[in-house]
């Protein structure tokens, strides 16, 4: 077709950390939902790993943005400019004279309230998608890790994200029931960033707590294998300023999560409970899925595995469940009834 350019199909995976998006089944975007803006003219001056590099560093005239907190975008503005950005690297600015007619399938946490979900779909519209599908994110981590959400069986899945970690039971594609609670990614950063000013009088930015949450990241103290090596950390002293450094293990970061991860155990035993009893049965029989980026985190499968007593099993490139899913999604919406238009 000599118009093909002006049909686009994108499936994208509107994360708070990353942004994911996916066209003919090959990734063609993956950068952190973040964006940089000029304070003086508002317009945006960088998007993605761009702004990242920013971000911490700026000065009065410039600010980066997260536009998504908790899953749901906090800034609506912010959140335009930056689907707008991205929409526009991945289709490849292919064409001045024309809009290109986009369908867009767009992932959002089960627990969006509907003025969230509005604003989803009004900045992907905004944004350039003319044809605007939204998918649950547990439903689109069931598709992405390879599981039939049709038949009539039990699937459970835990998605960890930066922003909200959601749980569900899937069965004859429908969420059966279904959690979504905001201890996530961000949360272990923060509980890391805590623990460096009790413990070491260390004050670290967002950006180096994230890079010891992904080298030492772990939720058991004993792990069997593959112990990461301690990492150095490098920061100002909270009470002089001077500079000062410490060495963290990852028996360390297993202390300062443990918290967290027992909210997420708490909200795993909540939905197992108020499953009925023959999707309990395939959950036992099939174990649970885990996917998104904190489910990375050393030793979390068996952790919750001992606590659960029902076998878990950390996805295929977690970090990406959400995105495959959604991508899935886009090929199949004439067949696939709980995508919301």
């Amino acid at each position: 077709m000599a118009f093909s350019f002006l049909n686009q199909e994108l499936a994208i995976d509107l994360g708070t950390a990353n942004t994911i998006i996916y066209q003919n089944d090959k990734i063609v975007l993956d950068e952190p939902s973040i964006v940089a803006i000029d304070n003086n003219t508002g317009k945006p001056i960088a998007i993605g790993q761009e702004a990242k590099l920013m971000s911490g560093k700026e000065y009065s005239g410039i600010r980066t943005i997260r536009p998504l907190r908790d899953g749901v975008i906090a800034d609506f503005n912010a959140a335009e400019m930056m689907i707008r950005g991205f929409i526009k690297r991945a289709s490849g600015n292919r064409t001045k004279l024309f809009t290109p007619n986009i369908k867009v399938v767009v992932g959002i946490p089960s627990g969006s309230t509907e003025v969230e979900i509005r604003a989803v779909r009004d900045s992907s519209e905004h944004a350039g998608g003319r044809d605007v599908y939204l998918i649950y994110e547990p439903m689109a981590a069931a598709l992405g890790i390879g599981l039939d959400v049709l038949a009539p069986q039990g699937n459970m899945v835990v998605d960890i994200g930066g922003g909200t970690t959601e749980i569900a039971v899937i069965s004859l594609g429908g969420l059966v029931h279904q959690e979504s609670i905001r201890t996530a990614g961000d949360v272990f950063t923060s509980d890391i960033q805590y623990y460096l000013r009790q413990q070491h009088n260390i004050k670290v930015g967002d950006i180096t707590a994230e890079k010891i949450k992904i080298a030492i990241g772990a939720v058991i103290p004993d792990l069997d294998e593959n112990a990461p090596e301690p990492f150095v950390v490098r920061g100002p002293n909270l009470m002089t300023a001077h500079p000062v450094e410490a060495t963290i293990t990852h028996q360390e970061i297993a202390h300062c999560l443990d918290k967290s991860i027992a909210k997420i155990e708490t909200s795993i035993l909540h939905v197992l409970e108020n499953t009925p009893p023959e999707l309990y049965s395939d959950i036992v029989e099939n174990g649970i899925h885990l996917s998104g980026g904190g489910s990375l985190l050393r030793g979390l499968a068996k952790r919750l595995t001992d606590k659960v007593n029902i076998t878990f099993h950390v996805a295929d490139d977690p970090l990406h469940a959400v995105a495959r899913g959604t991508c899935d999604a886009l090929k199949n919406t004439d067949r696939y009834q709980f995508l919301m238009r």
